[in-house]
């Protein structure tokens, strides 16, 4: 199966409800206490939430799945698909989802046990029908490597916060576009818009260390990193066989590079924090050291 446009729309969908749930009408109170819950505010961000997800959800159904055939449920194996960079990205969007509901229910006074269960669980509550459309579509069919990255995404997230109160390992993305795309542009996108969404080559996925959580030592920086990537190269198909056949050789590449992590900046400005919050969600280019079976060990000076 290729990155056609269900995957597409998952990504671009669940980055415009983080920026939406981000922005919602949640103010951290003074006044509320650590085990009080604001009512008020919960419901406010639950009808506000659940509205732009109904619409986004009715949207994506009408816009997509409707031109396509519908067929009763099934599942599709794509597990071998793409070196699994796709699973890397069901694992990320889950794990901001989840983190950025149990933030936002944290602010509006929800206890911390069950701000950090509630609020894990938007990631799986948001992907799943997602994947059960999928199921419902002639042309996909429900993965059950889908669901398991997405539960483990939101899992991570939520594990952290119960075990530390925080994150203090975060997946990141980063994107650099390639010439595999005029290969098959159908495929894996034509034009920079398209190819940052379609194209598995351009992208990489992070690990995101905050080693200053860890070492509570005021002589390491405490906005600086350490990330752990993971892409794949010469990927015009989707398996192994297929690139082989056409004369690709598409090997996988893991990285170690520095991080900023633009979290432990805040502002008065409510604005001005959610840009930062979303810009976090991307490894900034930084010094980066390479590892793949193909050329080896490689330094890069700036790595996207």
């Amino acid at each position: 199966m290729s990155p056609t446009l269900s995957e597409c729309i998952r990504k671009f969908f669940c980055l415009s409800l983080l920026t939406i749930l981000a922005l919602s009408p949640l103010k951290s109170s003074d006044s509320l206490a650590v085990d009080s819950t604001n009512q008020a505010k919960v419901r406010q961000f639950v009808i506000f939430s659940a509205a732009a997800y109904g619409v986004a959800l009715y949207g994506l159904n009408e816009a997509w799945y409707d031109d396509f055939p519908r067929s009763e449920f099934h599942f599709f194996n794509d597990n071998h698909e793409w070196k699994q960079l796709d699973k890397a990205g069901h694992f990320y969007s889950a794990f901001h989802l989840s983190n950025t509901g149990i933030h936002l229910l944290k602010k509006a006074g929800v206890p911390q046990k069950k701000a950090h269960f509630w609020g894990g669980m938007v990631g799986i509550m948001i992907l799943t029908p997602i994947e059960i459309l999928d199921g419902f579509s002639d042309e996909y069919g429900a993965s059950w490597g889908d669901i398991i990255a997405n539960v483990t995404g939101s899992t991570v997230a939520m594990g952290q916060h119960m075990l530390w109160n925080e994150v203090r390992i975060k997946p990141k993305f980063s994107f650099k576009s390639t010439s595999y795309a005029s290969y098959r542009p159908n495929v894996l996108g034509d034009g920079f818009h398209e190819q940052i969404l379609k194209d598995y080559n351009g992208q990489t996925y992070w690990l995101s260390v905050d080693l200053y959580a860890f070492m509570k030592s005021k002589k390491f920086p405490k906005w600086l990193n350490i990330a752990f990537g993971y892409g794949a190269q010469n990927m015009v198909y989707a398996n192994d066989l297929q690139n082989e056949v056409q004369g690709f050789d598409s090997y996988r590449q893991y990285y170690l590079a520095l991080d900023p992590d633009l979290s432990h900046i805040q502002s008065k400005s409510k604005f001005l924090n959610t840009c930062l919050y979303l810009v976090d969600l991307i490894h900034l280019p930084a010094p980066a050291l390479e590892y793949n079976r193909v050329q080896g060990w490689k330094f890069h000076a700036l790595s996207f």
